[in-house]
Order: structure tokens, then sequence, then C-alpha cells
């Protein structure tokens, strides 16, 4: 399985994700600013990965504290957490690793300092765990959504890399080929990061799985010509009814199955449903560096001072979105009962 992220005796490993495919390397980071550096630019990405490499941050961070008596160490986990938090606003997960870690500390306040550093490392490192047992019963609830043969097309990457493993809506086309189902994957290329083309493709052919990379805006006429007989994508945040914010360019995709009558499916886990936010209009976009869409490969594509948009995120309205589904089970519309509904699920 391909190591997105990994607690090491050495720091915090990251496949290096801005590099591939053409080359595979690694980056460790010592300190929790570090982390906070790797999550902004990109080096790990993914809404699941994002939470849990919050969670290594913080544990990074307070293990590398000074502080002599608990108090200060809190107020240094306040810093630490504030700096992780800053790095990117729309995915959730990011959120909800810092609070489940702030959860953690504040049951062991009453713990000499030593004891309350292995134990944050230690619920890091059970969030690394979980979050991969999540993805593999994810695919097993969605493996059963996918055709038995014919075209799956996919928007960004939700696989290994965007996850501690396995993945979101790869792990759900993963576990549907495990389980016998002939299934050939149309990537959109996902403009401007290119994450289906660099990303998804690369992980697809290291299992074997056929690919083709497509360019987003051949999206429509792939449908059009019966190639593709579902769609999974993944989230980085699902509001409360169900509305969903993934890579720029999924609401355009969700048209179009809407429109040839294809199911529009969505994988994530139950982390990445925000029950507080009632629907997509609350969700905060996050703005990117121009640069994302002027330059590819490092060289200028477009005159200088034009203006640029370069939001990183849509919002795909509930009404496009044929199933949500989670390692608790699959919800579908009415939203706002069916993901309150897992939210009393038993993990």
């Amino acid at each position: 399985m391909i190591q997105t992220l990994e607690w090491t005796s050495s720091g915090v490993r990251f496949i290096d994700q801005t590099k591939l495919p053409t080359e595979e390397t690694y980056v460790t980071c010592t300190t929790h600013q570090q982390v906070a550096d790797v999550i902004r630019n990109m080096v790990v990405r993914g809404a699941p990965a994002i939470g849990v490499a919050a969670g290594m941050g913080v544990a990074l961070g307070i293990q590398n504290s000074e502080a002599s008596n608990v108090s200060a160490l809190e107020s240094d986990f306040n810093s630490i957490a504030e700096i992780i938090a800053a790095t990117r606003p729309t995915a959730v997960n990011l959120f909800w690793g810092i609070r489940r870690m702030r959860d953690k500390f504040d049951s062991l306040k009453c713990r000499p300092i030593p004891e309350i550093k292995a134990a944050l490392v230690e619920e890091a490192q059970r969030m690394h765990a979980e979050d991969i047992a999540a993805n593999q019963a994810m695919g097993r609830h969605g493996a059963t959504l996918m055709p038995e043969r014919g075209g799956v097309l996919t928007h960004c990457n939700a696989g290994a890399l965007a996850t501690a493993g396995y993945g979101t809506a790869l792990g759900v086309i993963r576990a549907a080929v495990e389980q016998g189902k002939k299934i050939h994957v149309y990537a959109d290329e996902t403009r401007p990061f290119l994450q289906g083309s660099r990303l998804t493709a690369w992980e697809l052919m290291k299992d074997g799985i056929p690919t083709t990379v497509i360019s987003d805006n051949m999206a429509g006429a792939m449908m059009k010509q019966g190639k593709i007989g579902a769609i999974v994508v993944g989230a980085d945040r699902i509001a409360a009814n169900g509305d969903v914010a993934n890579k720029i360019g999924t609401y355009t995709v969700a048209i179009l199955a809407k429109e040839h009558g294809i199911p529009f499916y969505v994988a994530a886990p139950f982390s990445t449903i925000d029950l507080a936010t009632p629907d997509g209009s609350k969700i905060p976009i996050e703005q990117r560096n121009s640069k994302e869409v002027t330059h590819i490969a490092g060289r200028q594509m477009v005159p200088d001072g034009v203006s640029v948009e370069n939001p990183a995120f849509d919002v795909t309205p509930a009404k496009y979105v044929s199933a949500i589904i989670t390692e608790r089970g699959i919800a579908r519309t009415p939203y706002e009962t069916s993901l309150r509904s897992l939210d009393r699920t038993d993990r």
C-alpha cells in the first residue's frame, strides 16, 4: 500500500505529491511548522490525509515542546493548533484532526508531561490506522453501487494518496475490482493542479486497474458516447443537507451526470460530514495562488497582467448527488435525515 504519510522515529514522513508521477520522493518533517508547510503547499493533500497530518503535526509539536508544566504545555498546544488550522480552510478534516487531539489533551491534563506527549503520539497513530480501516469499510459499501463492468469516471484524486491508505472514491473502485467487477477508470486530469492525471493515474497503474486520462472538458462527450456507467468522487466537506464541497470542476461533472442519467456518488469518511454547517453556501472556499493557473510545469501560459480566478473547490448541490458513501453506510436523500442517522451509528 502506498505510504502517504507515517509517523517515524525521525519525524512525520510524507510522499511528496508535488513531484509525482515522475519522482517518488519523500519529505520528513521534524517540526509542526514544517507539517503546516507541507499541508499548505500540497505536498500532502486530500481531506482525510490532511486530517491525519494535522493530528501528527500537533503530536510532533507537543513532543518538541520544552514546557515544564501542563499550563505551559497547553499554551504551546494552542499555538501549534493555530498554526496548523491556518493552512487550508475548506477541508473540515483538518479541524476534525485538531479537535480530536485537543479532546485527547484535555483528558490528560492531570497526567505527567511525558505521559501526555506519548499519549498524543499514540492518538495520532490511531487516527492513521482508523482512517485506513474506514476507507476499506467505505470501499465495501460503495462497491455494491459500481457497475459489473464498464467505465467509471473520477475527478481529482481520492485514492490512497488523499488518505492514510486505500482511498475513498478509489477505495470504492479498488473494492469493486477486488470483488471481480471489470471496471475501466476514466480519470479527469483535474486542472489546474492535475491531481487526476498525475496522481490518480499513477495509483491505478500501480494497481493494474485499466485507466484512461481525459481532459476535464472531455467528460460530457465521454458520457454522451456511453463510456461512463457511474461517477464516484471524494469530498473535502459535506454540509448537513448533503451539499458537497470537492475539487473545482466537480459541480460541472455532477450536472453533466444528471443530464445523461448517470449516477453520481460521493465517497468520504464520516469525519468529512459537517453537521454544524447547514448547507454549501456556508462552506469556505480556499483561493489558491494564481500561478497554478497561469503556469504549467513552470512555463507561463497566459499573458502578463491578466486577471485570474483560482478557487480550489466548488460546491455540488445535494440534488445532484445520488448517494453519499461512508464507512458507516450509504446515505441517500433526504440527506438531512440520512446523514444524522449515520451520526448515531456506532463506529
